[in-house]
């Protein structure tokens, strides 16, 4: 999950290595930077500390903090804009260019607790791994509290990642509940099920497509009992059928 950086000189005292290191990766730091200011503006639309209204432009920022993030990393993967159709397909592969996406989809639209998750706890694990850089950086034994914390968050990233698909998934029938409560645009369900396909069909990142799998077997594994009512079961066999049917193919 960490982003791939350079090693900055790291002399000149503890202090001055860590400046050292942010200046030797401007792009990474910039990108840190973004990261830090989502997880602000995200905790402060979570727990609306400075009242509904700030919350709802604190979920603004953090999108649009966000869509930077992803514009960046998605320019330190492929440097070299081209007005191509090549291009575009290779920039569909990007986790980066997924985000970018969904940033767009939701910064305008009627603030989702649910939507911000991802956004919060994808920027909140990379820029702990950065973090972590700086302060290697800084001094191999520097702030050892903050180590610790750092280490717990990295030690509990699968379960986070397998929490950040579920988010993915739901917002599914959440973007058609919005449609039907007058809260939500007609295109959004059409372009939000782009952004759930490209997540799907993902190199970097496959929990999306294990958490599919790992709830279509609990489901199919609980319509079974015979204590399951039959137009239920056949409800839930149709609706499986129909959402494999719409799964993209994963080379």
């Amino acid at each position: 999950m960490a982003d791939s950086t350079q090693n900055g000189p790291m002399q000149g005292g503890a202090g001055g290595g860590a400046v050292q290191f942010l200046m030797a990766n401007k792009l990474d730091t910039a990108m840190w930077i973004s990261r830090l200011f989502t997880v602000y503006c995200s905790a402060l639309f979570v727990l609306p500390l400075l009242g509904l209204h700030e919350a709802a432009s604190f979920y603004q920022r953090a999108l649009l903090a966000n869509a930077l993030t992803s514009a960046l990393r998605l320019h330190q993967r492929l440097p070299h804009f081209q007005l191509s159709r090549a291009f575009l397909a290779q920039a569909l592969l990007e986790d980066s260019c997924h985000y970018l996406l969904y940033s767009l989809i939701f910064v305008n639209s009627y603030p989702v607790t649910m939507s911000i998750f991802p956004v919060l706890l994808f920027s909140l694990l990379h820029a702990a791994t950065y973090t972590k850089k700086v302060l290697d950086a800084r001094s191999s034994n520097s702030l050892p509290f903050l180590r610790n914390l750092l280490d717990k968050l990295n030690a509990n990233q699968q379960n986070i990642l397998k929490f950040i698909a579920c988010n993915e998934i739901f917002l599914m029938p959440a973007t058609v509940f919005m449609l039907f409560s007058g809260q939500g645009s007609l295109l959004q369900p059409f372009i939000y099920y782009r952004f759930l396909t490209l997540r799907y069909s993902s190199r970097r990142n496959p929990y999306c497509r294990t958490l599919f799998t790992e709830l279509r077997i609990v489901v199919e594994h609980l319509i079974m009992k015979p204590s399951c009512p039959i137009f239920l079961r056949r409800l839930c066999l149709s609706s499986i059928s129909f959402i494999s049917r719409l799964a993209p193919t994963v080379a």
